[in-house]
């Protein structure tokens, strides 16, 4: 029992031993490799030779087993005569060294030398070159015997010349016996491939761009640390082949034979420990690629950033900063259904319409009758609309996605981005961060030589239209001190004919929510008040800014007991609260405050009503004189005896308006207003409308359940 405890312990205190022993030798060989690097300073191109080292590998394979039956590089394809001229500077620079190297390889191999004593003396040779150049001089040189020996194999039955030659080096005995000996072949084969492999992906470290990569970054240092270890087993891999062709050809195909499975296991042994080195090669070149994405990324970005910051002459550096440059035909004509050229937008008013592929169809069909409408009035046509489609790259696009893309992409009249893929992941950190895109559609306007003069035209869009035309942050001031607390400002652009019951000089009461109870009540109750004051009354429901599901019950309800007018449109009732919405925010973007803007405070108040059970807003023709919840309406009119005899001495509205600020000090519902993390700007406090103090934070999670449910049906 006692050996059974302690020979765990004892095994694994002979592994730990074992394992320093090997970390010492391994530190101690590194340090003797270190020591024969002395380069002198120069630089070397070392990639027209590579590809030529490619080229052999890739042809000189044996016939049973093809090692690069797919290379991309052929001489022949070499077209580029500068290529071809540095590559015969090259070799006449460099064809001594490689022949020397050639040399001691061939020399060393045919003597049975020890692979590190070899490996070390080639590094001495060549101890004044960087290492890649070091590591493809050496497989140059092997690429000569490696090249020879197969050229041999592939001509000899056509060439006399090759024949004699062949039989001198055994090849055709060695061809004879391919099929005992194609173990041996897919082990070299092998690790050549693993060598080349760790060849490209060191001249790919040395190679990386020095503007957006230092040496001293973590990355590349780490990466380039690696290096010497690298060259040095890849190194002692070619000596190692070499000595495999070398033994074919010296001591013929039977002693490979009966040597099989030991130089098998050797060579596989050897691949292995070089697939370990590529492998972490790569995990370093793929951070230093994403090293350099992140400069390139922030470059684009202060670029961008730069550009908007600056005059331009026209819109032209801006819209190329924003949609891919490089694609020459980045947009999509939404009415002419062709690609076309950004030079479609040069020197125009430009509204980028920013979204991502879930664009709420209610909001789309509004946007479209707007610029519809724009494109018939000729003397409003001084703007485009483009649509940049924003989409996180992190997902896999899929082809549900660009179906999903395509069918919202061919109902916009406007243009659009041709692909989302040509919004640069700069340009969209740049557009949430400093247009503040959150997820909700926003409408960001540039002027013709690329200015902002809007972060977000979206809301003037759905309170005034076209008519806010062009859309910057003056004509939304000038456009603001045209308006007043009318009901107009609620309902204009959604229905005609309560614009006309205005004209007629009618009391009108809107009202809202879904307690049917509540409905039934003030509806059935203001129009007994009506009645007994001989006043002209209609009623209209507008609904609910969530909910909407309720809502269309509500509606169906009120039609079918015929309690008021109301929009049996769900997307007019979207409308309403989206214009509603957008005055307020409309408003807090000029930088109005409820204490200094009773036209806000009162937009306020309809918003917080809405949270908060039912409403009305109660008018006579434009004049609005009663702004209230259902707690005060309906007591106001419950309780109209109480007030009714002021009516002939004061007017009904007033004498209701008057009773109704009775009633609300003492039933002043809690405000409250929701924004979603979409919309982008938030706020960072706010006063409440109705005692003007400053209203607590809280963060909530909102589920309205039928949401999913609406939009499959409208």
């Amino acid at each position: 029992m006692a050996s059974r405890t302690i020979a765990p312990s004892l095994q694994q205190l002979i592994k730990s031993e074992r394992s320093m022993i090997v970390m010492s030798d391994e530190n101690s060989m590194m340090k003797q490799i270190l020591a024969t690097h002395t380069p002198d300073g120069r630089e070397v191109d070392v990639k027209p030779l590579f590809q030529l080292v490619e080229d052999i590998m890739s042809r000189a394979s044996p016939a049973v087993d093809p090692v690069f039956v797919s290379s991309q590089t052929r001489i022949e394809t070499w077209e580029d005569k500068t290529q071809q001229t540095s590559l015969i500077a090259m070799l006449e620079a460099l064809s001594f060294t490689i022949d020397r190297v050639a040399c001691e390889i061939q020399y060393k191999s045919s003597a049975g030398g020890d692979a590190h004593t070899t490996t070390v003396t080639i590094l001495n040779n060549l101890a004044s070159f960087p290492w890649e150049a070091k590591l493809v001089i050496t497989l140059a040189a092997f690429a000569l015997s490696y090249g020879e020996f197969w050229l041999l194999a592939q001509i000899y039955s056509s060439n006399q010349l090759a024949k004699s030659v062949a039989i001198l080096k055994q090849v055709p005995t060695i061809l004879e016996h391919s099929a005992l000996l194609k173990p041996r072949f897919d082990a070299l084969n092998n690790l050549i491939k693993a060598m080349m492999d760790v060849t490209r992906s060191i001249i790919e470290l040395k190679g990386l761009p020095s503007m957006y990569i230092s040496k001293d970054s973590a990355p590349l240092s780490t990466a380039l640390s690696h290096i010497p270890t690298a060259v040095y087993w890849t190194i002692r891999a070619v000596v190692a082949c070499a000595a495999q062709i070398s033994s074919l050809s010296s001591m013929g195909p039977e002693h490979a034979i009966m040597a099989g499975a030991t130089e098998t296991w050797e060579l596989s042994t050897l691949a292995h420990k070089i697939r370990n080195i590529l492998d972490h090669l790569n995990k370093q070149l793929a951070l230093c690629y994403k090293y350099i994405e992140e400069n390139i990324d922030l470059e684009t970005y202060q670029m961008l950033q730069n550009l908007l910051d600056s005059v331009q002459i026209d819109n032209m550096k801006i819209l190329k900063a924003l949609i891919s440059a490089k694609e020459d035909l980045p947009l999509l004509d939404g009415s002419a259904k062709r690609r076309v050229n950004l030079e479609v937008l040069r020197r125009k008013n430009v509204l980028l319409l920013i979204s991502s592929l879930d664009f709420p169809r209610d909001e789309l069909s509004i946007l479209e009758q707007i610029y519809s409408e724009s494109r018939v009035n000729l003397s409003r046509m001084e703007y485009e609309i483009v649509w940049i489609p924003i989409v996180d790259r992190s997902v896999i696009w899929t082809e549900s996605l660009q179906k999903q893309f395509e069918t919202l992409q061919t109902t916009m009249p406007w243009y659009s981005v041709y692909s989302p893929s040509l919004i640069q992941k700069p340009v969209i950190r740049f557009i949430r961060e400093k247009w503040h895109f959150r997820n909700k559609p926003i409408l960001v306007v540039l002027d013709p030589q690329g200015k902002v003069v809007s972060p977000n035209a979206i809301h003037m869009m759905w309170i005034w239209g076209s008519t806010a035309f062009p859309f910057t942050s003056l004509r939304e001031e000038a456009l603001w001190r045209e308006e007043t607390w009318k009901l107009e400002l609620l309902v204009d652009g959604i229905d005609p004919t309560i614009l006309d019951w205005i004209k007629e000089g009618k009391f009108i009461y809107l009202y809202g929510g879904t307690d049917m109870e509540w409905i039934r009540k003030f509806t059935t109750t203001a129009r007994t008040v009506a009645s007994i004051a001989r006043i002209p009354l209609e009623l209209v429901y507008v609904g609910k800014s969530t909910k909407r599901e309720q809502v269309r019950k509500c509606i169906t309800a009120i039609t079918v007991e015929k309690l008021s007018y109301c929009w049996q449109d769900l997307a007019m009732v979207w409308f309403f609260w989206t214009r509603l919405e957008s005055m307020m925010f409309s408003k807090i973007q000029l930088g109005n405050t409820v204490d200094v803007d009773p036209m806000l405070r009162e937009i306020k108040k309809l918003l917080s009503y809405d949270k908060e059970g039912g409403w009305a807003v109660l008018s006579k023709g434009s004049f609005v004189f009663v702004n209230g919840h259902s707690s005060t309406v309906l007591p106001t009119f419950t309780e109209y005896d109480a007030w009714k005899e002021y009516v002939t001495q004061k007017g009904f509205e007033i004498a209701c308006m008057d009773y109704h600020n009775v009633l609300r000090p003492d039933s002043l519902p809690c405000c409250r207003f929701e924004f979603a993390t979409a919309v982008g700007r938030i706020p960072e406090t706010m006063k409440c409308p109705e005692c003007l103090r400053i209203m607590d934070k809280y963060m909530s999670f909102l589920c309205c359940h039928d949401e999913s449910t609406i939009n499959a049906l409208t």
